[in-house]
């Protein structure tokens, strides 16, 4: 069984502290063995968001629960791989972009 938390549609340094302790606390109330994060409403972020992110799935190992996010936005996806944290949140490898192609004369 599993409890599926939505992150919110912004969420950057501003929103950062209050949506951890949002999350956190419905972490706690669910008292499944294994959280959802729900990320697909993410559409305003910066790296605050994976600082929030790796902060449940700490909380989420000390509690024994496994955490998941799911309908990761590409955004977030591209920012976890820059700073090299998509494995610990188990995101999917960012898509590399198509490399540009030129046109000769």
């Amino acid at each position: 069984m599993s409890a599926t938390l939505a992150l919110p549609q912004q969420l950057t340094l501003r929103d950062a502290k209050p949506t951890l302790k949002a999350l956190v606390s419905a972490m706690a109330a669910s008292g499944t063995p294994a959280v959802t994060m729900d990320a697909a409403a993410l559409a305003q972020i910066d790296t605050s968001a994976l600082a929030v992110l790796l902060e449940c799935q700490r909380e989420a190992r000390r509690q024994q629960r496994t955490l998941v996010v799911v309908n990761a936005p590409a955004r977030l996806v591209e920012l976890a791989h820059l700073y090299g944290v998509q494995d610990l949140l188990g995101l999917p490898v960012a898509q590399a972009a198509p490399a540009a192609v030129s046109a000769t004369s």
